[in-house]
């Protein structure tokens, strides 16, 4: 284990991929259920019929659980789509994003662990850097953009690519609208048509 690592964040020797994933699947069934605040690292080595030694050692706190969920969520994620065009790769996105806010299990799980960071800065943490990562995964799809002369060369990818995703978590988080495939795609051509007008522009200097 890399010494002084937030607990979840680095893989000891030894530890199996059935053994993280029964705890992770395992994290995920409690917070759905019971929320971050009830989240117990004894109940989610009882529901992965894993030890609790070996839970309390790889992860040791509820922070550390949600944190390496986050971050099987960022390595498992779908990676870009490379449609030729600006507006195709962003309905792309935005088309991941909506059938991950809607799945059964994701959908309550993002708004869970949501819900954690707003209450804990070390899951906040955690959930930035995953945005981080994901927000960097799209972004060369609007570089991409740029080489075609989609854009001005000054546009700020990572604000277009995030221009997508904010209607969808505003419905997940707030309004309680549907979020479906012509939201999503909306939102895609909301955001592709404010960057060919130069929105998204970056400040000179």
């Amino acid at each position: 284990m890399v010494e002084n690592a937030e607990p979840g964040t680095a893989r000891p020797g030894g530890r199996t991929a059935r053994v993280r994933e029964a705890v992770l699947r395992a994290t995920g069934d409690a917070l759905i259920e019971h929320g971050f605040a009830r989240l117990d690292l004894g109940d989610i080595a009882r529901r992965a019929d894993v030890g609790r030694t070996t839970v309390y050692r790889r992860w040791g706190t509820p922070t550390g659980l949600i944190t390496d969920l986050l971050t099987e969520w960022a390595e498992t994620s779908l990676p870009r789509a490379d449609t030729g065009s600006l507006l195709g790769d962003l309905k792309a996105n935005g088309r991941l994003v909506q059938r991950t806010l809607t799945d059964p299990r994701q959908g309550p799980l993002f708004r869970a662990v949501i819900t954690a960071a707003s209450c804990d800065p070390r899951t906040a943490e955690a959930l930035h850097r995953f945005y981080r990562v994901r927000i960097a995964e799209w972004t060369p799809c609007v570089n991409q953009a740029i080489e075609r002369g989609e854009l001005s060369g000054d546009t700020d990818a990572e604000e277009v690519v995030r221009a997508v995703s904010a209607p969808l978590y505003y419905r997940l988080l707030a309004s309680g609208d549907p979020i479906d495939q012509p939201t999503a795609d909306r939102a895609a051509t909301a955001a592709a048509a404010a960057a060919v007008a130069g929105a998204y522009r970056l400040p000179a200097g």
